[in-house]
Parts: C-alpha cells; structure tokens; sequence
C-alpha cells in the first residue's frame, strides 16, 4: 500500500515550483488561518471508493514572520472496513515569507503498525538538505540519513503546492520543478495544458489544467502513471481538484471545503 499511499498524497501535495521564483509577501493569495480540505476516492472494479481525508491549514510561526503549513492524511470508509489498512500522516512545513523558501519539514508517519519520525532541514548557505527519518518503537536503533545539493529554488511536498498559487501561468506554457522528498531531489516537468471550467464547492470555476510528470524512471514515483491538477484561475488560486492513473486504479481527490481564504 505505499506506493498507492504516495500517490494520494502527492495528487494533492504535489511539489510544483518555478525554480528562480521570487515572490513578494503582498503578492500571496494565502494568509495564516486558511484551511483546504480534501477527500480522496480510488476507483477499479469499484466505483469511487473513499479512502482519505486531507487538511492543509496555514498557521503563522511563533517568535518570528515564517509561516507554518501543517498537511494532514487520513484514512477513512472502505479502505479501514475492507481492506483493514490505515494510515496517517502529519507534515508541518516552515517557510520563510521573505523569498518564500522553505526552512524545515517534519513528517510522522503511521501505516498500520509501523511508524517513523523524520525531519528535513534545507541549509542555503552550505547548499544542502539532510533527512534524518527514526523509528519511535526503537529509539536506541541509528536514524537512517540523507542529503542531498540544493541547486536553486527547491520546496517540500507541501511548500511547493502554496508556491504553485502564486506563479504566473498561461496555456502552452512549460516549466521545469525542483522537489525535495526523504532527502533526494527531483527535476519535474510540466505542461500547462489547458483552462477549463470545474465543477466545486466553490462554485463553477474556470480553472488551468497542469500535467506535472512525476511518473517514470528516476522520477518521484518510478512506474507509469499520469497525473492531472486543476487550479483556479482567479485571485484565490485554489487547487479544487487532482486526477491521477495508476496500475493500482485511478485516484480522484476533490475540495470539500475552503475557510479564511484570503
């Protein structure tokens, strides 16, 4: 169930941003107290099937001007009836506001019995990232570490979806990404492919249709696959839904809900 398990995550929490990116505090369409909730179906032989929801809340760091946006995914419905699998996962990344990098992830991990702990710290001036992931149950075993060059504007799968919000885009339009997962780094291509009009809580939103390539050798997730997001195009720039086609089946992942959005 990890893979299928990343890729929920990752059709939300996808890690898109233009490498080079500078972005103004007064530019930003988020502000502390914004919550987006989502829910996530996988369907094959059965249609729609609810397996998870997912909260993104941004709340605003203590003692300083960063931002801290804390991820969510939980289990849910058949997945726990059925299939008699659960999962939770909690991110909270920090993010400087001044050029909007992000500064420090820290993840727990629970699929059924096992769980970790893990951390990734992004050091600018030594050109690095370091994960340290440990397993709780065992805290006299060694933490496994990586690290990794940071070459350029790099984010974490949460920071990178609020970094998306605020980049330009327009149909036609290609761009690499840099995304920073468990302590390696990844080159991303995607397309702009499209503006189409979304059916959502939201209402009836004219949105862009990006197709980020995460899928394939030495990529995000190593197999085949496909990945769509739509994005609202107007001033909130809200992420209102994700499509992605696996082996395992196809994962839809709508907005359910939008509070204190800016």
């Amino acid at each position: 169930m990890l893979q299928p398990l990343k890729i929920i995550l990752l059709t939300v929490v996808f890690a898109i941003a233009v490498a080079g990116q500078t972005v103004r505090r007064s530019a930003m369409p988020f502000a502390a107290g914004e919550t987006l909730s989502y829910e996530a179906k996988i369907s094959k032989i059965i249609q729609g099937i609810a397996v998870a929801d997912l909260v993104f809340t941004i709340v605003r760091a203590p003692k300083s001007d960063d931002l801290i946006v804390k991820a969510e995914a939980r289990s849910k419905g058949t997945l726990l009836k059925l299939a008699r699998y659960s999962f939770l996962q909690e991110l909270e990344s920090t993010i400087a506001t001044g050029n909007f990098r992000i500064l420090k992830t820290v993840k727990h991990d629970v699929q059924k019995e096992r769980v970790r702990d893990s951390e990734a710290k992004f050091d600018y001036e030594q050109r690095r990232v370091t994960y340290s992931e440990s397993d709780p149950k065992e805290p006299l075993r060694p933490p496994r570490s990586i690290a990794s060059e940071l070459v350029g504007e790099t984010h974490d799968l949460v920071s990178a979806i609020y970094d998306l919000r605020l980049v330009p885009l327009t149909v036609g339009k290609s761009f690499t990404v840099r995304v920073s997962d468990s302590g390696l780094v990844y080159d991303i291509p995607v397309n702009v492919t499209a503006r189409e009009r979304q059916k959502s809580v939201l209402g009836n939103v004219i949105c862009f249709r990006l197709e980020p390539g995460i899928f394939g050798r030495g990529r995000l997730i190593e197999r085949e696959g496909s990945m769509i997001i739509w994005i609202t195009d107007d001033a909130r720039r809200i992420p209102v839904r994700s499509q992605v086609n696996a082996p395992f089946g196809k994962v839809e992942i709508r907005l359910r809900s939008a509070k204190n959005v800016k």
